[in-house]
């Protein structure tokens, strides 16, 4: 009868103890096969290079291999939006950037929410963007250079990027804006068409990602004027962050993050943390890294969390300041 009654009243408890006790099986046991590692971008780009870099090492950690799968298309917005449809069972994460802050605006609707959808997992890299023009184009030798110029010719002085939308886009809306500069936005469909044409002479400076620019820097195609970024690059030690160099307040830094489907247990999730954090400390990362101007940050979900509400305040603002649209 006590018996009975104990299970009766305790029944609530019990299967809140179940539930949190498979959750921890799963964990310890996780993983038991590969982990889909979504990249909603196309292969070869930084992000791209940034999750098979990782995915290698934290397979090795946690003794199954990361399937890297990259679904590009709407501006990061297909691959994002599959991930968020999986099952939240740890088999399936992704890698994002910026776009997790600024896509809510940028576009009439989406089909996923950025927040309530996810769980994150850790901040992984940054990549700055730099400031470059045509090295031919000898009256623009710093920011103050091209501040005076996009004054004197305003709406004539262009500016190059890989999309409308994209974090090099959104590096010269806040640079025509803090400066208050009137600049001509060229989109093109990629950085390498842009760079192409900035290197050929018919668009006048970019914003370009340091990955794809910093070859031509080296080569004297290219000048560096500023890097996005707070901080200096290790890739460029030489060139000034465009607040130092002329325009106090400026600072994008596009990200990289990871985010696993919401619902997924807790205990998965501070796994790949784990593991992810692990592989960002060895050597052979570090040096991947380097290579494409990635600088590793890592960080806790919670910290990942604060940082994408953060972005999406300031970013929120600043396309709505400047009508900015992804179409």
């Amino acid at each position: 009868m006590i018996r009975r009654t104990l299970l009766a009243s305790g029944g609530a408890a019990l299967c809140i103890l179940g539930v949190a006790g498979a959750a921890f099986a799963q964990s310890t046991a996780y993983p038991a096969k590969p982990i889909k590692w979504v990249v909603p971008f196309p292969p070869a780009g930084a992000m791209d290079t940034i999750a098979r870099t990782l995915g290698e090492h934290m397979g090795h950690t946690l003794g199954q291999t990361f399937v890297i799968e990259n679904r590009p298309g709407a501006g990061g917005n297909i691959g994002v939006d599959a991930v968020a449809r999986a099952a939240p069972d740890g088999y399936t994460m992704m890698i994002v950037a910026n776009g997790m802050a600024v896509n809510k605006f940028l576009y009439g609707k989406l089909s996923y929410d950025p927040v309530k959808e996810f769980a994150p997992v850790s901040l992984v890299a940054v990549v700055p963007n730099v400031l470059v023009t045509n090295a031919t184009r000898s009256k623009t030798g710093t920011v103050a250079d091209l501040i005076a110029e996009a004054k004197a010719h305003p709406g004539k002085v262009t500016y190059a990027s890989a999309g409308n939308g994209t974090s090099i886009h959104l590096a010269g809306e806040l640079f025509a804006s803090l400066a208050r500069v009137d600049m001509l936005h060229v989109p093109y469909k990629g950085s390498g068409p842009a760079v192409s044409d900035l290197i050929g002479g018919q668009v006048d400076t970019m914003f370009d990602s340091i990955t794809s620019a910093a070859p031509h820097i080296k080569s004297g195609k290219l000048r560096a004027l500023g890097v996005t970024t707070a901080k200096r690059s290790s890739v460029l030690p030489d060139v000034p962050t465009i607040a130092e160099a002329g325009l106090p307040g400026y600072e994008l830094t596009p990200w990289f993050a990871v985010y696993m489907p919401a619902g997924t247990p807790q205990p998965i999730v501070d796994k790949i943390n784990a593991a992810l954090l692990q592989a960002m400390k060895t050597p052979e990362v570090k040096s991947r890294f380097a290579a494409i101007g990635a600088e590793p940050i890592g960080s806790t979900p919670q910290q990942l969390a604060a940082h994408l509400a953060a972005e999406t305040d300031k970013w929120g603002a600043i396309i709505k300041e400047r009508g900015i649209r992804a179409d």
